[in-house]
């Protein structure tokens, strides 16, 4: 009994692996038939592959690089001499123009000293017009004469002093800006030298960062750069290089370079952080493929075109490299269909099916469809 059993589950094993077989040569013939291209030879296969149209676009070699803006023109305003605020005639945060006054402080002193030196100076030129008179008339001395005019010029010179020392006991904009936040009161007794507030110029607005030393001979004045600035997001700011330093970094081994962005809106700020893209070389119609489509083969490069159904190796010499495409120089023109994957299976002249690429996330069709 036991001898019946085994040779039951035997036999029972050995159809089970005869309709196995059975099953895989009809899947596989299915398989082959649905392979074969209408453009193949007789009783061959069309290897599939994915191909794309060569394009004609912009591209660009461009370094990457990092800094910080900064204002056109700024300056830390500080009195020249100490005394008490009298006003301050700005508002923190708003727009002056040059010469225009943001703080005065009590004057009364030299004011009156002012005084003083124009009422000398008007005596001094009274008696020196009458000294040269009474010269011209014979009635008075040479000596009499040069004495007086040295006196008026002593008079003037002090009315001029005075003059000068009133003027420090008054702020004005040196140049056209913004204010920033003042440090001082009306009212304050302030030092010499104290900080009052910040004036920028912030129209154009400047930009510093570094290249590397090996990117000198790519730099010029006038060459123009994109900024990307993190407060706002999605936005590109143009500019150009303002000035390069003519001396290299020993320590970091780069250059330090600024640029120039206009800012009519005022929208950039001193003190961002700024990620820069400078254009080396650009080439606005060039001859693009994707990456996928080079081949490296015996010392040379070439890519696979699809000529009437059928894989034709072509030579080519490439260019500019950049998000995953590059510059085919020579070799290609606009129209031709390049395989991008599958070439290792097509060898020269082995007839293809273009199939569609395969997208991620996209539903696949049901097998045997």
């Amino acid at each position: 009994m036991r001898r019946l059993i085994i040779g039951v589950v035997a036999i029972g094993i050995l159809a089970a692996g005869g309709y196995g077989l059975w099953q895989f040569r009809q899947t596989a013939g299915q398989g082959a038939n649905a392979a074969r291209g209408p453009g193949g030879p007789p009783g061959g296969f069309a290897v599939p592959v994915e191909a794309e149209p060569v394009t004609i676009g912009r591209i660009a070699e461009e370094i990457l690089a990092v800094g910080s803006l900064r204002s056109n023109e700024s300056v830390l305003l500080r009195p020249e001499v100490a005394g008490r605020i009298a006003a301050i005639d700005f508002a923190e945060g708003t727009a002056v123009k040059a010469g225009d006054r943001l703080v005065q402080f009590d004057d009364s002193v030299p004011r009156a000293e002012l005084a003083q030196a124009e009422a000398n100076l008007a005596l001094a030129q009274a008696t020196s017009a009458r000294a040269q008179e009474l010269f011209s008339r014979g009635a008075g001395s040479a000596a009499a004469r040069d004495q007086a005019t040295a006196t008026l010029r002593t008079a003037t010179a002090s009315v001029e002093l005075a003059r000068a020392r009133l003027d420090k006991y008054r702020l004005v904009a040196p140049f056209d800006g913004i204010v920033g936040l003042r440090r001082a009161s009306p009212g304050e007794f302030v030092n010499v030298g104290q900080e009052i507030v910040n004036l920028e110029s912030i129209h154009p607005i400047k930009l510093d960062f570094r290249v590397p030393e090996v990117a000198l001979p790519a730099l010029r004045v006038g060459q123009k750069l994109s900024v990307r600035i993190d407060a706002y997001p999605g936005r590109s700011f143009p500019g150009e290089i303002y000035a390069i330093d003519p001396a290299a970094d020993s320590a970091g081994r780069s250059i330090a370079v600024r640029a120039v962005l206009p800012n009519e809106d005022g929208v950039l700020r001193p003190g961002l952080f700024a990620r820069v893209v400078l254009t080396v070389r650009e080439e606005p119609d060039a001859v693009l493929v994707p990456e996928a489509a080079v081949v490296p083969f015996g010392g040379r490069i070439l890519v696979m075109k699809v000529v009437d159904g059928k894989a034709t190796p072509q030579p080519v010499s490439l260019g500019l490299r950049r998000d995953g495409r590059v510059q085919i120089t020579e070799g290609l023109a606009e129209g031709d269909v390049v395989i991008t994957a599958g070439q290792m299976k097509a060898a020269p002249g082995a007839a293809v099916a273009v199939m569609p690429p395969a997208r991620q996330g996209a539903p696949q069709p049901p097998a045997g469809g």
